[in-house]
């Protein structure tokens, strides 16, 4: 192996004097040159990797060498009426290697089962003819494929095991989740294919392994996309030509089929447009404590036809008794959605807001009308949370508010406290969330019950 990655390390210089000699190249061979030089460099990393490795193992032989071997395992077999006794030879050991010519791979995943009791999913508008019994919960169980190419293309495919897209909603099923290339030659403009989540919304751009409640606020689920099937363009325009300050702006705009993910129709000619723009105006220090601030703002329009769940994750839809669910069109519309967004870091103190809004707006196609009258939904939340033992346990307070805007008084108002113990950061983490819950509309209509929820989650999560 030690001469493997020699002769691989000197076969590589000597590619880059050879080209380094001839006529000068053209960016993309300087491209292909740097790389080359970066897998120099990673060689002679481990070569000198192995070379430790190879003198920790003869030191580990020589103190073996003691040490009696056991006998290889052996099995009895009976031959012509004869018994005979032979050894099993050992199993070879087993390996992955990449199959093409990524020059990365990574296998990962995570798994978050959660325990629910008392006024279930009361703060997503499941009460009254929705109300949910206590359970137990595998709320998300993904795993995923990262890889890298030498030629500037990166790309990801994940499945999740708790999605119930196409089936049953009390059933789930292995879906995809995120499935996309991403060419990232120029660091200022990177284009994406495939799906994953559209850029609208902090909260749901957040990954789920890194909240710091164990569900998200009602207005995102409500207001944002979620995962669509599109293209993007997106970048760090100031990678180059300002690199100590990289992560000053960052902007996303892509178009999408915006009917979904896992759907393998559009639902008509037309696409959505979604744009978002990051702004980190400070990042340094504040009382000798790592702090920054950011600051987000999105942009989304769509022309859907009738059939379309335009809340794609939460309910958004008024019920009678004032409970909610998903929001599935009667007829086409047009809807155009922004939200503003903050994220202050302090030390172990974070403190997060977000406001979202939406206009939705029925169109008449081909003589039909869009058979529901016009509504604008809004709501947002703000998030507070304090490490009280530092990277350990970490308390966490947030308060949201979602208007559906489709009947009088239909507001839904949620408190959420909470502790998240983190093990060993996200990768093991235990999570607490109380949630109390109170429904304008049913406060109103004393009638159909009680106004004023509670629910206690509990989530254990692995990532590796």
């Amino acid at each position: 192996m030690r001469n493997y990655v020699i002769a691989s390390a000197t076969l590589a210089g000597l590619m880059l004097i050879t080209c380094r000699n001839g006529q000068a190249a053209d960016p993309d061979e300087s491209a292909r040159l740097k790389k080359l030089e970066e897998a120099v460099q990673a060689l002679q990393k481990e070569n000198a990797q192995l070379e430790q490795e190879v003198s920790d193992l003869k030191k580990e032989t020589a103190s073996a060498a003691a040490v009696p071997r056991e006998a290889p395992t052996k099995k009895q077999v009976t031959h012509d009426g004869k018994t005979y006794v032979e050894a099993v030879p050992e199993k070879p050991s087993i390996y992955v290697v990449p199959r093409g010519a990524e020059i990365k791979l990574t296998l990962g995943g995570s798994i978050q089962v959660n325990f629910e009791d008392g006024d279930v999913s009361a703060f997503e508008g499941s009460f009254g003819l929705n109300k949910k019994a206590d359970r137990f919960r595998i709320r998300r169980a993904k795993i995923n494929l990262i890889g890298e190419f030498a030629e500037n293309f990166d790309f990801k495919i994940e499945g999740n095991f708790g999605l119930s897209d196409g089936i049953s909603s009390n059933r789930t099923d292995f879906a995809g989740n995120d499935i996309f290339v991403n060419w990232h030659r120029f660091p200022e403009a990177q284009i994406k294919v495939g799906q994953w989540k559209a850029p609208f919304g902090l909260e749901q751009l957040t990954p789920d392994e890194s909240l710091f409640t164990i569900e998200r606020s009602l207005p995102t689920g409500a207001i944002t996309p979620e995962r669509q099937i599109g293209a993007q363009l997106w970048g760090k325009p100031l990678t180059n030509v300002w690199p100590e300050e990289k992560d000053l702006l960052t902007y996303y705009v892509g178009i999408f089929n915006g009917n979904g993910r896992n759907i393998t129709i559009n639902d008509n000619n037309n696409f959505m447009a979604v744009g978002r723009l990051e702004v980190m105006p400070f990042k340094g220090k504040i009382f000798g404590q790592a702090s920054s601030l950011k600051l987000g703002g999105d942009f989304l329009n769509s022309r859907d036809d009738k059939g379309t769940n335009i809340s794609q994750t939460l309910n958004l839809l008024v019920n009678l008794d004032g409970s909610l669910t998903p929001y599935i069109l009667p007829g086409a519309d047009e809807r155009t959605a922004w939200s503003v967004d903050a994220w202050l870091t302090v030390g172990p103190f974070d403190l997060i807001g977000e406001y979202l809004a939406e206009d939705v707006d029925g169109r008449t196609v081909a003589g039909h009308a869009p058979g529901f009258a016009n509504f604008d939904p809004s709501g947002g939340y703000v998030q507070g949370s304090y490490f009280i033992i530092p990277k350990k346990l970490q308390a966490v307070v947030k308060w949201e508010t979602l208007e559906p805007d489709q009947v009088n008084d239909d507001n839904i108002q949620s408190l959420t406290g909470g502790l998240n113990y983190y093990i060993h950061g996200d990768s093991i983490k235990l999570m607490l969330n109380y949630i109390h819950t109170w429904s304008d509309f049913r406060k109103a209509h004393p009638q159909f019950g009680d106004d004023d929820f509670n629910e206690v989650i509990t989530r254990v999560q692995v990532t590796f």
